[in-house]
């Protein structure tokens, strides 16, 4: 496994990981279209994009970092075959190289499903075991999601 740092996303970067995103997290935070994924990726500031490539260069996980309201943030997203094997860690590492603090969302509950209609498994232990604690009382509700904020300090 490698993983290859960029600003930007090509277009066929792009439709690999919308792919995983909506096989991998609930469905109800799926994109229908590219144009919507765009907007939301064009919507972040100070992006970073890094994609875990296996061993015959496909994208087997995602992770980007952004600015959001004077706070690095990220997302990470692994696909399913990929996980349970130090993989996330290994990307998971990558974001913190250049990171004093990281912020996050994350679904603290097992009662979403995914695409293909599997629960969606909450990564929080996954967080606890990478160094992240929950911040008390800051939680984000809406119809598509209810997480609390997860961080990370150096």
């Amino acid at each position: 496994m490698k993983i290859i740092k960029k600003e930007v996303l090509s277009l066929q970067d792009k439709e690999t990981v919308l792919q995983l995103w909506n096989n991998e997290y609930p469905l109800k935070l799926n994109y229908q279209t590219m144009d919507d994924f765009d907007s939301y990726l064009n919507a972040l500031v100070e992006k970073n994009h890094y994609l875990l490539i296996d061993d015959v260069n496909n994208i087997s996980g995602w992770a980007f970092t952004f600015l959001r309201e004077g706070e690095d943030w990220f997302a990470i997203i692994l696909d399913n075959d990929f996980q349970g094997s130090g993989n996330g860690s290994f990307l998971m590492n990558e974001l913190k190289k250049n990171k004093r603090s990281l912020n996050g969302w994350v679904i603290d509950h097992e009662t979403d499903l995914k695409r293909n209609k599997e629960k969606y498994r909450s990564p929080m232990s996954f967080y606890i075991k990478n160094g992240f604690e929950v911040i008390k009382g800051k939680r984000f509700e809406s119809e598509k999601m209810s997480a609390v904020k997860i961080n990370w300090k150096y």
